[in-house]
């Protein structure tokens, strides 16, 4: 694949055989996170080597992850922690249109799967 920018919300493989055998976790719940509450962040890109996909939410494996209630104390802390490392964090009601959703709880039981590991 040719070397190109990072844009927000586009995805892409610079090298295909790097990730023929990753299989992203998925919220299977199936539910409408419509309302929910979610962190909007400054764009930052996916640290896994060779992702171009780029976030402007708190995500995890790609998904925006949401909490139901605004003053969770784990939205608070993920919020806390995006401030803590300049990504200038807001807390924002989750539309449909932002993107795939997953519940921080679902993702939190399913053991915290992320889509890959820290580029060196």
């Amino acid at each position: 694949m040719e070397q190109s920018r990072f844009e927000p919300g586009r995805a892409g493989l610079v090298d295909e055989e790097l990730f023929l055998e990753e299989d992203l976790w998925v919220d299977d719940d199936g539910a409408d996170h419509t309302g929910w509450f979610c962190v909007r962040t400054e764009p930052f890109p996916c640290p896994a080597h060779g992702c171009t996909f780029v976030a402007d939410f708190m995500t995890a494996a790609h998904l925006i992850l949401v909490w139901e209630r605004r003053d969770d104390p784990n939205l608070l802390r993920h919020a806390n922690r995006a401030l803590e490392v300049g990504r200038n964090p807001r807390i924002a009601a989750y539309e449909s249109s932002f993107g795939p959703s997953a519940s921080y709880y679902a993702w939190e039981a399913a053991g915290g799967p992320v889509h890959g590991v820290r580029a060196s």
